[in-house]
């Protein structure tokens, strides 16, 4: 999730203010990481989409062979993404580029207990309200820098 109301301990949050003081940003597994970046924006959209449309009770629910992707109560679990893995250093470039400023990148391994890819599958959302998040990282990144500038008075 980027966007103006980041955790702070975010990559986005993260990032800026190490960038902003010439200070280093730690790369994970070298950046070799694909990642799948989510605008803030995006995410409030599908959520107000999703609470517009009460959930029913799945009728093709079998209680003797479920299918733990559906359910007899009325529920239903999205997973709101960009549906668009990017590669870390093309985040880091955006962010850069938003800037003005090149990062200094510390290259590390892979943390314990990480992945190299994360990616949302938004087929459900989509079949269901009819939304796909779509909010380029380019846009985002340049959202969030504005914001981050105005806010932090930088």
């Amino acid at each position: 999730v980027y966007g103006p109301w980041g955790r702070p301990d975010m990559s986005p949050m993260l990032f800026a203010k190490a960038i902003l003081a010439a200070e280093p940003i730690r790369v994970f597994n070298h950046g070799k990481m694909l990642r799948d970046f989510t605008y803030i924006s995006d995410i409030v959209e599908g959520v107000v989409r999703v609470l517009r449309k009460p959930a029913m009770a799945h009728t093709d629910f079998d209680r003797s062979s479920p299918n733990p992707s559906i359910s007899w109560a009325p529920h239903r679990i999205f997973n709101i993404g960009n549906s668009n893995p990017l590669p870390l250093l093309t985040f880091i470039s955006a962010l850069e580029q938003a800037l003005g400023i090149e990062a200094i990148k510390q290259f590390e391994p892979m943390q314990p207990g990480d992945v190299e890819a994360t990616a949302a599958d938004t087929t459900s959302l989509e079949e269901w309200v009819g939304f796909k998040p779509a909010t380029p990282i380019a846009v985002g990144i340049a959202n969030f820098v504005s914001w981050y500038r105005q806010f932090y008075a930088i």
